[in-house]
């Protein structure tokens, strides 16, 4: 009979790598422990059990090469513990490659499907990707609500994460300025939109609440955050939207968009729950209507570009057809 409690580790200072310098301490430490749920982590950091340099640290200090990291030790659950994907998760995702050369991958992630396992799903889109390959380094660039559907990057080699990490800080402005990442959505809101391109720039700021779960509010003390949603047509009464957004805070469309008071339909956060009851009866709406449809960017200090798309999700399209 196995012992039904991994193995615990024990404590271990880590020196921070040249290509991770600015990297945030909750971000080195998600790439440190393996299957670890980002609660966790926070709950390591405040307890002050990980320390840079012998010092307490916040979540997000950004790290310097050469600091060194104590991991506490750690109950994790390894490898044999987790299993494999399920054979239909392993099918999904396969399938669901939509671009890939030497340096990165895109996926087209399922709603549904987590960008990365943690806080009890033992096997997100990264954790599938490796069971896929394996023996390869294959690294999120960057992530995906579980219920957005769309275009995930995942880096192949380690100095094109870091280009992309560095164009993901520096963010992009409407229009094309500036060396990020476009990053562009559609959605559908609920309610009718004004016409034109309607921006807004309102801080946001990320609470835990009982049992780790993250809440995103409107706050004066948050970090900056600029989205800019367009309507493309009217369906039966609600506003399909083309969103393009300079930063990428978490949950940001959809608190943004609950701001304006158009919130995205099917939210169960932060919609409207008539709202997403009238949809599910009349259109069959039973997932947030979010797609991430693409990323433009460019790397070798923009000598090469790349335009990674996914076409909007079967049912989603058929949604809008409904409310035709």
């Amino acid at each position: 009979m196995t012992d039904p409690q991994p193995a615990k580790s024990a404590a271990r200072t880590v020196k921070v790598p040249e290509d991770r310098d600015g990297q945030r301490l909750d971000n080195f430490l998600l790439g440190q422990l393996k299957g670890a749920p980002r609660s966790l982590v926070y709950k390591l950091v405040r307890s002050g059990q990980v320390r840079v340099n012998g010092g307490r640290a916040k979540a997000e200090r950004k790290l310097v090469a050469g600091e060194e990291v104590r991991i506490p030790p750690l109950r994790l659950e390894g490898e044999a513990e987790r299993g494999t994907p399920a054979p239909g998760l392993l099918q999904r995702i396969e399938a669901a490659i939509v671009f890939e050369d030497a340096r990165l991958l895109a996926l087209d992630k399922p709603s549904g499907v987590a960008s990365h396992g943690g806080s009890g799903i033992s096997f997100g889109a990264i954790e599938t990707l490796r069971a896929l390959r394996p023996g390869q380094t294959l690294e999120l660039v960057h992530r995906l609500d579980r219920d957005t559907s769309g275009v995930l990057i995942v880096a192949k080699k380690r100095s094109a994460l870091t280009e992309m990490q560095a164009l993901m800080r520096e963010g992009s402005r409407e229009g094309g300025a500036g060396r990020g990442i476009r990053k562009r959505y559609l959605t559908l809101l609920t309610g009718r939109m004004p016409d034109g391109t309607l921006s807004v720039d309102a801080p946001l700021h990320v609470g835990l609440r009982q049992g780790g779960e993250r809440h995103v509010q409107v706050d004066p003390d948050g970090k900056p955050s600029t989205s800019h949603f367009k309507v493309l047509e009217r369906r039966g009464g609600q506003s399909y939207c083309e969103v393009r957004i300079d930063t990428g805070r978490t949950h940001q469309i959809r608190v943004h968009a609950q701001h304006l008071g158009h919130p995205v339909a099917g939210d169960d956060k932060y919609g409207d729950p008539e709202a997403n009851k009238r949809l599910r009866d009349k259109a069959g709406l039973r997932r947030l209507f979010l797609h991430a449809a693409s990323l433009e960017f460019a790397l070798d200090d923009g000598r090469t570009p790349y335009t990674i798309s996914a076409p909007i999700a079967p049912e989603l399209r058929e949604v809008l057809d409904r409310l035709a």
